[in-house]
């Protein structure tokens, strides 16, 4: 059992919405990114693959930066051959469900399931299978942990979002994620919306030119020691 679980059983539910095994696959022509040394910051994107993640890769790709998809199995059912894609280009691929339940008020069963399907569809999809978990709007709680455990999948959240589901608008998505960045920081994205697709190529550049180097959240969290069910970052009032 985590040490995170264990020494959580005392309490009952813990359920927050905050404003996490190797990467995939990884250019064999480039030396690894050491985040302990350089400044990291890891783009992760919900929700998809959406209808512009096919831009969103080619802007990547420019750029020569990472990027993680927390991915939805029935937008991978429907869009294979993004996801196959994404793993074939060096980004790494997470698990964020299959229909978007909030998992604190789902089954055991029902969790179980949107899990499988997932890691099923994106095997079937592109190869592999996720290594890391993001539960569906960041809600967990002890029980969620427990299953991911099961599961032997980290659950990542985020440090800061970017609020482009809200915004949808270039110049403020691109503001307010310049603000949250940090050395080795999680930002939440979304590859649906299309003014983040949009202002993707200015927002990495500026990104770049402030020294950051685009990377997966496995090279954010590599000396994190995450075990199975754990969730990075803590949510708040969970022990340590």
């Amino acid at each position: 059992m985590s040490r995170q679980i264990s020494s959580l059983l005392a309490i009952a539910a813990v359920c927050v919405t905050l404003a996490p095994a190797p990467a995939f696959a990884q250019d064999p022509k480039k030396e690894p990114v050491d985040c302990s040394q350089v400044k990291c910051l890891a783009l992760t994107f919900d929700d998809g693959p959406g209808q512009y993640a096919g831009t969103l890769l080619d802007t990547l790709k420019k750029y020569d930066a990472k990027a993680t998809f927390f991915l939805e199995g029935q937008y991978v059912k429907s869009r294979p051959k993004f996801v196959k894609r994404m793993a074939a280009e060096g980004h790494e691929l997470g698990n964020h469900s299959y229909k978007h339940p909030d998992f604190t008020k789902s089954s055991e069963a029902t969790i179980k399931d949107e899990i499988q399907k997932t890691q099923d569809a994106v095997k079937a999809a592109a190869g592999v299978e996720p290594k890391l978990l993001r539960p569906p709007y960041g809600m967990t709680d002890v029980r969620v942990s427990e299953i991911a455990e099961q599961f032997g999948m980290p659950q990542i959240l985020w440090t800061a979002g970017s609020k482009d589901w809200s915004l949808k608008n270039v110049d403020a998505i691109q503001k307010q994620t310049l603000a949250v960045a940090k050395p080795n920081g999680i930002i939440l994205m979304h590859d649906w919306v299309k003014q983040t697709v949009d202002g993707m190529p200015a927002l990495i550049k500026t990104l770049q030119n402030k020294g950051y180097h685009l990377v997966t959240v496995s090279d954010v969290i590599k000396g994190e020691s995450l075990e199975p069910g754990d969730a990075f970052p803590l949510p708040e009032g969970w022990e340590q």
